[in-house]
C-alpha cells in the first residue's frame, strides 16, 4: 500500500488543477458551451412574442477539445405569411486561448461559417465572430459577437450577447464532475440588420442543469425601438 500512496497524491493534485465541468450558458446564444472530443449537444428552444412563435433546433459536435461544429435551424410556428422554415446557420469554432485553474477557466474562440438558405429566393451569408468565456467559482461570463455579410439578396446583419450566469445552488461544488445546479441568468443582447437601427435587449432567466440535460427559460425586453417583450423556454441534451 505504501507504493500506491504517491500515485494517489498525484491523482488528488491533478483533480485540483482542473475546474469542474459546467453546463451553464447564455439563453440567447449557443456558441460558448465547450464540447469534448466526440461529444454532442442538442438544444431545442421555443421563442414567443406578440407577433410570432418560433422553434429553434441547435446542435454542437466536438471535433476535439478545441474544435467544434455548431448548427442551428429555426422553424416559425406562426401561420401568417412567408416560409416557415428558416435558414441553416453553420459555424466552426476554434479555441485559440485557454487557461484553466482550480477555480475556473478563461477561453477565447474564433467563429467562422455560413448561413445556408433553405429557399432559393433567399440569399446566403458568410459569418465570422468570436466568443470569450470567464468562469470562476460561482460566476460565468460569456461574451460573443457575430457579423453576417449577406450575399445576393440578403442584407448584412449582426448580433452580440453578454451573459452572466450565477450559481444559486449549490453554494459549493465538487472538484470534478457535473452536479445538479440552479443558475440565474442576466444578459445584454443586441440584434442588427442593414438599414435598421440596432435593437438592444435585456434578458433575465433561470437555468436548471442536470448530469445530461438542462431546462431553462427567461424573458427578453427590448430597451429601444419597438420595446417588445418575448419569452424563451428551452431544453438541452448532452451526449
Amino acid at each position: 500500500m505504501r507504493r500506491s500512496k504517491p500515485l494517489w497524491l498525484v491523482i488528488l493534485w491533478l483533480s485540483g488543477c482542473f475546474p469542474a465541468l459546467s453546463y451553464a450558458m447564455g439563453l440567447k446564444t449557443f456558441v460558448a458551451l465547450p464540447v469534448e472530443k466526440g461529444g454532442a449537444v442538442g438544444r431545442f428552444s421555443l421563442n414567443s412574442n406578440e407577433d410570432s412563435d418560433s422553434f429553434v433546433s441547435s446542435g454542437a459536435y466536438g471535433l476535439d477539445a478545441k474544435k467544434a461544429l455548431l448548427f442551428s435551424l429555426p422553424y416559425r410556428l406562426s401561420s401568417s405569411g412567408g416560409q416557415r422554415v428558416g435558414d441553416i446557420s453553420a459555424l466552426y469554432r476554434q479555441v485559440t486561448y485557454q487557461k484553466d485553474r482550480a477555480s475556473g477557466t478563461d477561453r477565447l474562440g474564433l467563429l467562422v461559417g455560413a448561413v445556408i438558405p433553405t429557399q432559393s429566393q433567399r440569399g446566403s451569408a458568410v459569418q465570422t465572430g468570436f466568443v470569450f468565456t470567464h468562469y470562476k467559482h460561482r460566476n460565468e461570463i460569456d461574451i460573443d459577437a457575430l457579423y453576417q455579410m449577406g450575399l445576393g439578396s440578403r442584407s448584412d446583419s449582426g448580433r452580440y450577447d453578454i451573459s452572466w450566469q450565477y450559481r444559486l445552488l449549490p453554494k459549493e461544488r465538487p472538484d470534478w464532475g457535473i452536479v445538479k445546479e440552479l443558475n440565474s441568468v442576466i444578459e445584454l443582447n443586441g440584434r442588427w440588420q442593414e438599414n435598421n437601427e440596432i435593437t438592444h435587449q435585456v434578458t433575465v432567466g433561470l437555468q436548471q442543469t442536470y448530469k445530461k440535460w438542462v431546462v431553462e427559460g427567461g424573458v427578453t425586453k427590448d430597451i429601444n425601438n419597438e420595446n417588445k417583450v418575448s419569452y424563451i423556454v428551452s431544453t438541452r441534451f448532452h451526449f
